[in-house]
């Protein structure tokens, strides 16, 4: 039994280009504990997946995104 493949929710919304600077977006693909969820996950096609992983990098630099969540001491 094999399961339905999932379509990429980028191409569904028709986005070309993923913006490093949409944070609400860009965090839909992040875990918890801020690592980058994999396409098998998330359903991403590889080309978006490329992009969305080099926008998360980008945010996190600019300090948009956090490297981590939920770290208390």
């Amino acid at each position: 039994m094999r399961r339905q493949k999932k379509t990429c929710p980028m191409d569904e919304a028709r986005i070309r280009h993923v913006d490093y600077k949409d944070e609400r977006f860009l965090s839909r693909f992040v875990t918890d504990n801020g690592k980058i969820l994999p396409s098998r996950l998330s359903g991403t096609c590889a080309r978006h997946q490329r992009q969305l992983a080099s926008a998360i990098k980008k945010a996190r630099y600019l300090a948009l995104l956090p490297y981590t969540r939920g770290q208390t001491p």
